[in-house]
């Protein structure tokens, strides 16, 4: 059986299988992205109004370069974690696991959200349901049945992911191929036979949203980019990850970015901006109806497919929370507990269990207010920048702090400078990245009332809990814990079966060392 090796101490612990595919890695990205659609069009839309695709635009194109980070870190450390462990790598302990409470914020936030709107479509054959609304003490217009119908949804994907990577890697493969050709069908037929490019001009000319709705609906934009993070935290299961994160990630990248313009300028050329706006938890569906000829299939069709896809993407909440606990476990950030593996399943049980209650209770809180999926979206950007922030900041550092590990794919446009030597390739893309997505966040904290409250109280809990368990444990708090990375390296690229990696890393060293030895011979 392979061991991981943690570096921290001399325990050994279960490694997670490798059992994710090609075709299993795209679609973790693809349905958590292509769910994102689903729901953030309708509120980006609500928002930013006329321009919408401009919003979607914008946030596109800082999504691209968040994508091509995304791509060299996790092909260069294939390691559950992802975003929490780059940030662990370059900035150290500390900065590691404000990363990762960023990200698990989002995580959990992604299993209610999308479970809530998964139930949703699927009331579109049950409006009765939709429409139930009650009154309890405070609680105005709450809909017990459908928070009900989302708490059912969440505990069925505990069930799957409890049994394992291949068994929920499976759920999202199944439907990979009937999504993608019904996203592209419903694009196809809305423009030949209901896009109106003169109302789509007049929409865009003169139904302009305010400077602060605008940056609302351009930072909400950015959940509609939100998956990147899955593929890595599914790396330390993808089969040969150096070969296949690359491929799979820019290819996620282009065709997101074409569904998610598509999408926002079709509805704006069919239907005025208020009537999606009307419909933001289902505004799929109601652009599938309003297709002449087909609308009678096409609106039902679109419901269906959009629950399958939140389905997948609230799978793929539960599957990040949980090996992104497992990795921050292993190197000391939380407790062992909890990367214990069920010894049955090999899968981090314990963190699918207690995350995905997490979830539920965003959810019922959530259905405590009138709004329950503005609510979780408010929340949602703020995990998402300040995480993608600490990426890049992290990309840089690791340039400079490790330039010996192997990287099977680099960002694009580096400029090379010598550093103590070394020649050190500074990623210019990199740079105009994390000031795009640092924008975003500042958007965040002066634009979302929920958000600017709800995402800095999760981190300080975190931070809170964290100085707890570093001081028992008898660890610094601001400062890291000694670290054999080489050692770690090693391990992990000989667990990923990437050999030539292995054998270019080790060269690399023992060249460094070489040289060092040549200094002190002199000295």
């Amino acid at each position: 059986m392979d061991k991981l090796k943690n570096n921290t101490n001399t325990e050994k612990n279960v490694e997670l299988r490798r059992d994710v595919t090609v075709w299993g890695s795209f679609m973790w990205g693809f349905a958590d992205v292509g769910a994102n659609v689903c729901v953030a069009l309708g509120l980006v839309i609500a928002a930013t109004q006329g321009v919408a695709p401009l919003a979607f635009a914008l946030a596109g194109i800082v999504y691209i370069m968040i994508g091509l980070a995304y791509t060299e870190l996790a092909s260069a450390y294939p390691v559950a974690g992802g975003g929490q462990y780059f940030a662990l790598r370059g900035l150290g302990d500390f900065w590691g696991f404000v990363s990762g409470a960023a990200l698990l914020l989002d995580y959990t936030i992604d299993i209610a959200l999308f479970a809530v709107a998964c139930a949703g479509y699927i009331n579109f054959f049950f409006p009765y349901i939709q429409q139930f609304k009650i009154t309890i003490g405070p609680f105005v217009n709450i809909n017990p049945l459908w928070c009900l119908e989302s708490v059912v949804l969440i505990g069925f994907l505990i069930w799957l992911n409890i049994r394992g990577v291949r068994e929920s890697s499976f759920l999202n493969e199944m439907f990979g191929v009937i999504e993608i050709l019904s996203e592209s069908a419903l694009i196809i037929m809305g423009f030949v036979f209901a896009w109106k490019p003169e109302f789509f001009i007049h929409q865009w000319a003169k139904e302009i949203p305010t400077m602060h709705n605008f940056m609302y609906g351009s930072s909400l934009a950015i959940i509609s980019f939100v998956g990147l993070e899955s593929i890595s935290q599914a790396a330390q299961e993808t089969r040969r990850p150096a070969t296949i994160i690359p491929r799979t990630s820019i290819t996620l990248i282009f065709s997101v970015f074409i569904f998610a313009i598509a999408f926002s300028t079709l509805g704006l050329g069919m239907l005025p901006w208020q009537t999606i706006a009307a419909h933001e938890g289902d505004p799929l569906a109601v652009l599938g109806t309003a297709i002449p000829y087909i609308g009678y299939i096409a609106g039902p069709f679109a419901a269906i497919l959009s629950a399958i896809m939140l389905l997948i993407s609230a799978n793929t909440g539960v599957m990040g929370a949980s090996r992104l606990t497992f990795c921050m476990s292993q190197f000391k950030l939380i407790p062992s507990w909890f990367n214990k593996i069920h010894q049955i399943f090999r899968t981090p049980a314990r963190t699918i269990v207690i995350f995905s209650t997490v979830g539920i209770l965003e959810t019922v809180l959530a259905f405590l207010t009138p709004r329950a999926m503005d609510t979780l979206a408010n929340m949602y950007a703020f995990g998402a920048t300040l995480g993608y922030t600490l990426v890049f900041i992290s990309l840089i550092k690791l340039r400079f702090s490790d330039p010996y590990t192997p990287r099977p794919y680099k960002m694009p446009l580096n400029i090379k400078i010598k550093y103590k030597k070394n020649t050190i390739e500074i990623p210019i893309l990199g740079i105009i990245g994390m000031c795009g997505v640092a924008i975003i966040l500042v958007e965040v904290i002066l634009t979302h009332e929920i958000g600017r409250i709800a995402g800095p109280a999760w981190v300080l809990l975190c931070f809170i809990f964290y100085v707890w368990y570093r001081m028992k444990s008898g660890q610094p708090v601001f400062k890291s814990a000694k670290k054999d990375w080489e050692s770690e390296q090693k391990e992990v690229l000989k667990s990923a079966e990437e050999f030539d990696l292995l054998e270019q890393y080790e060269y690399a060293l023992l060249e460094r060392d070489k040289t060092e030895g040549k200094k002190d011979e002199a000295k």
